[in-house]
């Protein structure tokens, strides 16, 4: 049974605005500099210990104010909030598959350095390419999976360079497209690919058939030709920056986006997320690396350096937007009046039990992260799932289950970050990895912040609106 989680607040400045998140409500306030210290005290029913603590710093009559403000929130549940039962009733779920990483090529062309995929291969010494027999059944086992449960279904082509296998991701989405009306299906498809192949006819056809693009860049060429060489050594970024630029001028509002990887020789990654976005590319994501070499990998003795770096993207974000040449950074989105669903907040990405990849030999894992890693294999296209625990386990994986989670003020916002990080470098799957996750919070920051400043904006325009009318 998951523990209850008790009322919760988080509190932070940032740029000098004092932030407060109600953090089972999900709602959060901008608030002023005694109800921030009052609030280090008061817990909705100790007025007499706050006039105590703070009657050196503060009037008497302030801090009834502000604690009569806070009792209002209090009393529509907007602080110190019960947790929704609906959390309960959905970590209770069984969930049904619904999305797909098809690794439609074990093989690149790139031979990136921190590649989690050892440059394609997955550590399996054997370059491949899946037939169309096995991602037909991998397609057909997503259908069965989810017949009378999900009308709404996800693949995604990756690799290694899917690109390399062309023939046979168009021969997919085909087939998906016919599967579709056949079973009252919605398939969102995606493509992830670094750019090399990228010419005319594969833009026009990922475009014409809405397919979905991640982009592999990391900003500028000196800094992405340190860490993702061609086959023989040479920067590839010339080739890249103009394959995607063609992409993206053709993409007819297509979804897309850009995205990067920061290692210890960028730790300057603003620069590179507005590199990207003075290319044109609108779509931007820039994520730690996560690998075990010391050449390039980061560390906590970075972190200082990296929460600064997230401080100078959060202005630039908001110069850009203020500007009317605004970003979509993928970190930064955050829908305060709808957001994810319950399930998502919970869960995550659903790997293991919603979300699932298939190798070319037809093998199923969790996901793309523990390919190669035997002991995680949990079927294949032509039995199914075979293993009746490892999806059991990662099912149960959500926040309220663990220990480290339920005191976390962000774990509605990470959903107890990514499982394959957590095993390798947390040592366990309930032990989130503290680096990605004190990275992550900082990320959370900032995001509520630029809600906070844009809401703010907004309704100034408003007001101006309103006097002139």
């Amino acid at each position: 049974m998951a523990k209850k989680i008790k009322p919760m607040i988080h509190k932070y400045i940032q740029n000098g605005v004092r932030m407060l998140l109600d953090v089972n409500s999900g709602i959060i306030n901008v608030i002023d500099a005694v109800t921030y210290d009052v609030l280090d005290t008061y817990k909705g029913d100790n007025r007499d210990e706050v006039y105590a603590v703070l009657a050196g710093q503060y009037g008497r009559r302030e801090l009834t104010e502000a604690m009569d403000e806070l009792d209002g929130l209090i009393e529509r549940e907007l602080l110190f909030a019960p947790m929704c039962e609906s959390f309960q009733v959905v970590a209770d779920e069984r969930p049904v598959v619904k999305s797909l990483c098809l690794n439609i090529a074990h093989d690149c062309n790139l031979r990136c350095r921190y590649c989690f995929a050892s440059q394609g291969d997955y550590d399996t010494n054997k370059r491949e390419l899946m037939s169309f027999d096995v991602a037909r059944a991998a397609i057909d086992l997503l259908i069965r999976s989810s017949a009378g449960k999900r009308k709404h279904c996800e693949v995604d082509f990756f690799g290694g360079e899917p690109l390399m296998n062309f023939d046979v991701v168009k021969k997919t989405v085909s087939y998906i497209r016919a599967q579709e009306k056949l079973h009252d299906k919605v398939f969102k498809l995606s493509l992830t690919t670094n750019g090399m192949l990228l010419n005319d006819e594969k833009i026009k056809y990922l475009t014409d058939n809405h397919i979905g693009l991640i982009l592999s860049l990391d900003g500028r060429r000196d800094v992405h030709d340190r860490m993702r060489p061609d086959a023989g050594g040479r920067g590839t970024y010339d080739k890249i920056v103009k394959n995607l630029r063609r992409a993206v001028e053709r993409r007819n509002g297509e979804e897309y986006y850009v995205r990067g990887t920061y290692t210890k020789y960028n730790l300057d990654f603003a620069a590179d997320v507005a590199h990207m976005a003075d290319l044109g590319f609108q779509g931007l994501s820039m994520e730690p690396v996560v690998g075990d070499d010391l050449s390039y990998a980061i560390d906590e003795h970075d972190l200082q350096r990296i929460y600064k770096e997230y401080d100078n993207l959060t202005d630039i974000y908001l110069e850009r937007y203020l500007a009317g040449n605004p970003i979509i950074y993928y970190h930064f989105i955050m829908d305060l009046y709808r957001g994810p669903c319950i399930a998502k907040r919970l869960r995550g990405c659903g790997a293991g039990h919603e979300y699932m990849c298939v190798v070319p030999n037809g093998e199923i894992y969790p996901c793309h992260q523990f390919v190669g890693q035997e002991e995680y294999c949990i079927g294949n296209v032509k039995d199914g799932i075979t293993d009746t625990v490892l999806p059991r386990l990662f099912r149960d994986m959500h926040v309220l289950n663990k220990p480290e989670c339920c005191g976390c003020w962000a774990k509605f916002f990470c959903s107890g970050g990514c499982h394959a990080n957590n095993i390798k470098y947390g040592g366990n799957i309930d032990k989130p990895y503290d680096l990605g996750c004190r990275i992550q919070k900082k990320r959370i920051e900032c995001a509520m912040y630029i809600q906070a400043v844009l809401a703010v904006k907004r309704a100034e325009a408003g007001e101006r609106a309103a006097a002139h009318a």
